[in-house]
């Protein structure tokens, strides 16, 4: 990790070309991320997505939306990841001839962007910019980072001025992964129900067994994993929009039959208690 050095230093944080070995680890965060695929073999799930990456893929990320990386641990894999703050950019916004760099997060929340020719060439070039100008660990060379970053979303504001909302890219996914995505529709239509593996069977016309294995070696986790986390991240989203609402509330909107078992996935995925999480917002 190379964050910026400087005033501002929670702003923004840079991986460039990192390989190191990859856990699939589904989260949320509050900041926006350009994530680009350098080489490997990996699987992205967005949401209820799931992508297969090519060198060149770029991911804008809308970052409240549960995602992750599934990498072969076989073949080397190195990607380059910029999270930020929407805060940033508020200076770069206010200048002559500005456009509206953050267009593309709220609208297309989370989309790919694959990459090639010149369009390659030019984001890598800039990728390996901002790694230099952040290694110099000075104030100068925190802003040159920044004006490669605000350079490179300008690339990605014009090609993305170009797509059609709900355009989402997955054209040609292999029969596995397209099983998956079927596994993944089925989920984000009932997650808030009490699904079992056997609806799963009878919907898709697959043996649980079958589906059970396909979806971890896709993923890298259970469907009752991905499950749950769809299920919490909802929660939060609920308490975030009205932390008034009570727990319990929450607790069955989301799925839950029973508030204790709430109560505790809640916080195995979040850390604190569904209680503190909404104290927090309510305090804000």
């Amino acid at each position: 990790m190379q964050p910026a050095v400087g005033p501002r230093k929670s702003a923004i944080s840079f991986d460039y070309c990192t390989t190191k070995p990859n856990v699939p680890f589904y989260h949320t965060h509050s900041l926006y991320e350009v994530y680009y695929f350098h080489a490997g073999k990996c699987s992205y799930l967005i949401g209820d997505k799931i992508y297969i990456l090519a060198p060149g893929d770029l991911i804008l990320m809308y970052g409240m939306t549960l995602h992750g990386a599934n990498a072969d641990p076989s073949v080397p894999y190195a990607r380059s990841i910029v999270h930020f703050e929407p805060a940033l950019l508020s200076p770069f916004l206010s200048v002559p001839n500005a456009v509206d760099l953050l267009q593309p997060f709220r609208e297309l929340r989370n989309y790919r962007i694959s990459l090639s020719g010149a369009d390659k060439e030019e984001v890598e070039r800039l990728l390996a910019g901002m790694n230099e100008h952040s290694a110099k660990q000075s104030p100068a060379g925190v802003f040159r980072m920044q004006l490669a970053f605000i350079d490179l979303l300008a690339i990605l504001f014009e090609k993305c001025s170009r797509i059609t909302v709900g355009d989402d890219h997955q054209e040609g996914s292999p029969d596995k992964e397209q099983i998956v995505q079927r596994v993944l529709d089925f989920i984000e239509a009932h997650y808030s129900c009490d699904i079992h593996l056997g609806e799963l069977e009878a919907e898709l016309h697959f043996s649980k067994s079958y589906l059970a294995k396909l979806f971890k070696d896709v993923t890298g986790m259970t469907i009752f994993d991905y499950l749950y986390r769809r299920r919490i991240n909802q929660a939060r989203t609920l308490f975030q929009r009205d932390p008034r609402r009570s727990v319990t509330d929450v607790s069955l909107e989301t799925g839950f039959k029973h508030l204790a078992h709430f109560c505790r996935m809640f916080k195995s995925h979040t850390g604190e208690t569904p209680q503190s999480y909404r104290r927090a917002i309510r305090g804000r």
